[in-house]
């Protein structure tokens, strides 16, 4: 098929009143990073609407770029063509042509009449293209309700654009338009979906993962950089703070409370991404919580956990069951990522029973008791390692070696 432009549609941001000039701002300035490969595309906007001018680039390959821009809720490849009825007419002709009818196709015609000085009717617009399409193409026969083929016909003052195809963008908010979080990212299944969850919604996000060498290998570390890279073609580009976390999770070790392990490393844990929000001018954490996952998913172990910070904890999988995550996992193109069996900090150290309900008192004491525990968490933040990854990032060859495979709980 041959094409003129793509038309982008704009999702339910567009009804947001005195936001909404700052929103469309925000989406245009992030599909004019994402044409940045495709130096010969051009950007035309008009109220409510943006079009791309494809001027020989693949709109396959744009398309299939502008599917991850957040905001934009669907894509349509057109031809454009004058507005004028001969034109309308004769363009509808041959767009029609290209398709392959050799069977009987049902079809109809659904017209838009945007500029009102155009001197016919959407109605009439439905009748005057469909009868030449049928004299033109006997294969054709006419269906009201769910056709095969729909060609539907705007026309505008400017020019009228004809189209098929919708194709379902990722839709929510521009990116970075409702504000900035931290994600706790782990390894496994579920905080990638919570960050790209996030996003949608309009947060920008930062990735904060904990790692404790020796007992974590550097391919554990370089999955989650390419957990970041998958996520980052959403974004342009995200920060991600690996923080080393050996001396913090020992020192929960060893003391008598191995039930508590898990909470405790837990809070440990926000304390340091809150220290890291405040840095990055932060507002929130976002983490992969479900609610019940695991023990540390409880509502009390929540609760428990969540008393560490100050800041808005945000959990957009809290109400998901595990497949739901699992299909958005698959369709974000994380999830092959994320099953690779390379270990986190979260499954060291894992008691055989870790409590569900934990006390919020006996948990203060225990942390009081530990002296260290205040300056090596203040060491974890000042030893931060901050890269920049962005989607054309080179993470390394990661190959299995002769590690045991080790089941990933995610229990971010």
């Amino acid at each position: 098929m041959t094409y003129d432009m793509l038309l982008l549609r704009f999702g339910e941001f567009t009804l947001k009143g005195k936001n909404r000039s700052r929103f469309e701002r925000s989406v245009h300035n992030h599909i004019k990073s994402v044409l940045r490969p495709f130096p010969k595309a051009n950007i035309i906007k008009e109220y409510g609407r943006l079009y791309v001018e494809l001027n020989g680039e693949s709109p396959e390959a744009l398309a299939g770029a502008l599917k991850k821009v957040f905001g934009l809720v669907s894509i349509s490849p057109v031809r454009v063509c004058p507005s004028e009825l001969d034109s309308i007419i004769k363009t509808a002709v041959e767009f029609v042509g290209q398709k392959e009818l050799t069977k009987e196709t049902t079809f109809k015609v659904t017209a838009r009449r945007v500029w009102k000085p155009f001197p016919h009717s959407s109605q009439e617009m439905n009748h005057l293209v469909g009868s030449p399409l049928l004299r033109a193409y006997p294969q054709l026969k006419v269906q009201v309700k769910n056709p095969e083929i729909e060609l539907r016909i705007e026309i505008r003052q400017e020019r009228t654009y004809l189209f098929y195809e919708v194709i379902p963008g990722v839709g929510g908010f521009p990116l970075g338009t409702n504000g900035k979080a931290m994600l706790l990212l782990s390894g496994g299944i579920d905080s990638p979906v919570a960050g790209w969850e996030a996003m949608r919604r309009g947060l920008e996000i930062q990735c904060v993962h904990f790692y404790s060498y020796p007992y974590t290998s550097q391919l554990a570390k370089e999955k989650v950089m390419e957990l970041t890279r998958i996520l980052s073609g959403y974004a342009g580009r995200l920060k991600l703070h690996l923080v080393p976390f050996t001396d913090v999770q020992t020192s929960f070790v060893g003391i008598g409370q191995d039930n508590l392990i898990i909470t405790l490393m837990r809070r440990a844990m926000l304390r340091i991404a809150t220290t890291l929000a405040e840095k990055e001018g932060a507002l929130a954490i976002v983490t992969g919580d479900s609610l019940g996952q695991v023990a540390s998913q409880t509502l009390a172990s929540m609760n428990v956990i969540g008393r560490a910070t100050d800041l808005p904890i945000l959990r957009p999988l809290v109400t998901s069951d595990k497949n739901e995550i699992i299909r958005t996992a698959i369709d974000i193109g994380t999830y092959e990522t994320s099953i690779l069996p390379y270990e986190d900090c979260c499954t060291l150290f894992v008691p055989k029973s870790p409590t569900t309900n934990p006390n919020l008192h006996v948990v203060e004491r225990v942390e009081a008791s530990l002296e260290q525990l205040a300056a090596r968490i203040e060491a974890a933040v000042a030893g931060t390692e901050t890269l920049i990854i962005k989607p054309d990032t080179n993470i390394g060859a990661s190959s299995p070696n002769d590690e045991e495979p080790v089941v990933n709980e995610d229990w971010f």
